[in-house]
């Protein structure tokens, strides 16, 4: 039958997406057919999954970890917040419905079905699967009707792995105190724990892990330093943008505004690892940078909301500001709505804002529809004539006399549009940046030459070193065990 395992964290963000996918390479690097699952995620960074759908950009990049296709199974629910009380509800690849938090965890119980059919799915001619919780066990206050950890572990009977996160102290407090309040039942499912971020000597841990064994018995599976490879990877949750440094003045600085409802963040990531590129996540309450060449306006999961943040951040103006000194502008999803006239929403998709003002930087109006646009694509980019690969998550539909000048060809539609002197534009594309000869013509139109970094090259190498440091800190008894055919 086949193996399965579940990290799960004493809280949010303690890094069970890079450890599931360093552990999904490792196996793979093994021989061994390894799948990622995760029961429910909530995220605005979506990927489309090869068999059509929506999945967190994390299962997409585990997915790739393991080498193998990724599923809408590996992530059967997906929550994307489009206000600070409400969800989109994303089940198998497909929208659902739409709720608030306390609405929300009264439907949970219909959603076990589905995880359970999609995790039954996932394990099908597959020798191992590794399982991803989401924030932690000891929200015993959800714990009625959870999917997420518990509750799913118990109900498909999957042993769990605790991992703490030790860099942001008390790490020993959230082991004991997991172990404390957890039922019984829920207690039994533990089969070990591993602290992970560890800066320094490690052997000085040493009386941390006989105290954690002291108070609840469980073996320690390993001690993880801090990944460096890591931080060439995709991050998943909007938190980690907190926590970004700007980096020393480069040739060519690029602003990002951090919006509300950000979405599908990880379109940066390729412009972040180029070296002579400064690249800046400003937070509210931050004006634009002056000395900004490019702005780039993020994909958002509400337009309107985010347009009307915008405005009130003053964004508006530094981007007019921007434009007037010979900035250059590219809008992205949700980002390209904002660029034009008017974005409508007569349907009151996004909320009780029918229609707002756009930034009147392109002649184009959008218009929110019922239908969503989901899908991989194969592009060409106008500007820079090059090859495009991404995928498209939106809804609305955008139309205006600059779209007679479209910035790209996906599958051979006519998509984005671009101003009259060309120094704004936008598209729907998502991954726009994680072509390299679209970056290196990019970059190149502000100057910049020189190698530039395979993107592509960078994260599967990156994975690769994730999963070598793995195999060189756990416990060699329980990792062998884990990944014996």
């Amino acid at each position: 039958m086949t193996k399965a395992i579940m990290l799960q964290g004493t809280g949010s963000d303690v890094g069970k997406t890079v450890l599931v996918a360093g552990l999904c390479r490792l196996a793979a690097n093994r021989g061994l057919r390894v799948r990622p699952f995760k029961p429910q995620n909530m995220s605005n960074n979506a990927a489309v999954a090869e068999d059509g759908g929506e999945i967190g950009r994390a299962q997409w990049l585990q997915a790739l970890a393991a080498r193998t296709a990724s599923s809408v199974h590996m992530n059967p629910v997906l929550l994307k917040p489009q206000s600070d009380i409400g969800s989109q509800i994303v089940v198998q690849g497909k929208v659902w419905g739409q709720a608030k938090g306390r609405d929300y965890q009264a439907l949970k119980p219909q959603l076990l079905g589905a995880v359970l059919e999609s995790f039954a799915t996932v394990r099908a001619g597959t020798d191992l699967v590794i399982v991803e919780g989401a924030g932690s066990p000891a929200e015993i206050n959800l714990r009625p009707g959870d999917i997420a950890n518990m509750g799913f572990a118990t109900r498909a009977n999957v042993p769990v792995v605790l991992v703490g996160d030790i860099d942001r102290g008390g790490v020993i407090a959230s082991l004991v105190g997991t172990h404390a309040i957890l039922a019984e039942e829920d207690r039994r499912m533990i089969s070990g724990y591993i602290i992970n971020k560890f800066r320094g000597d490690i052997s000085l841990f040493a009386d941390g892990v006989k105290a954690v064994g002291d108070f609840t018995s469980w073996p320690c599976f390993g001690i993880v330093p801090w990944l460096k490879a890591a931080g060439r990877l995709p991050a998943e949750d909007s938190v980690v943008l907190e926590r970004l440094v700007r980096g020393a003045s480069q040739a060519l600085k690029i602003a990002v505004p951090v919006l509300p409802r950000i979405a599908n963040f990880d379109d940066f990531d390729p412009l972040r690892a180029e070296p002579d590129v400064d690249l800046v996540f400003v937070r509210p309450g931050e004006p634009l940078p002056t000395d900004a060449a490019l702005v780039v306006l993020p994909g958002s999961k509400s337009t309107i909301g985010d347009l009307e943040d915008l405005r009130a951040q003053g964004w508006d103006r530094d981007i007019s500001r921007h434009v007037r000194r010979g900035g250059r502008v590219i809008g992205i999803c949700g980002g390209y709505q904002m660029l034009g006239r008017t974005v409508r929403d007569p349907l009151g998709i996004e909320g009780a804002v029918l229609e707002t003002p756009g930034l009147g930087l392109l002649d184009i109006e959008t218009e929110m529809a019922p239908e969503k646009t989901v899908r991989n694509s194969r592009a060409w980019s106008t500007e820079h004539d090059v090859a495009l690969e991404g995928y498209e998550i939106h809804l609305g539909v955008t139309q205006g006399a600059d779209c007679s000048r479209p910035s790209a060809v996906i599958d051979g539609r006519p998509d984005g549009a671009v101003s009259s002197d060309g120094r704004i534009m936008g598209t729907y594309l998502h991954g726009l940046f994680t072509s390299d000869a679209y970056r290196a013509g990019l970059l190149g139109s502000f100057g910049l030459s020189g190698e530039r970094v395979n993107y592509r090259e960078s994260v599967d190498a990156a994975l690769d070193e994730v999963a070598a440091e793995l195999e060189t800190v756990l416990d060699r008894d329980w990792l062998d065990r884990l990944l014996a055919v």
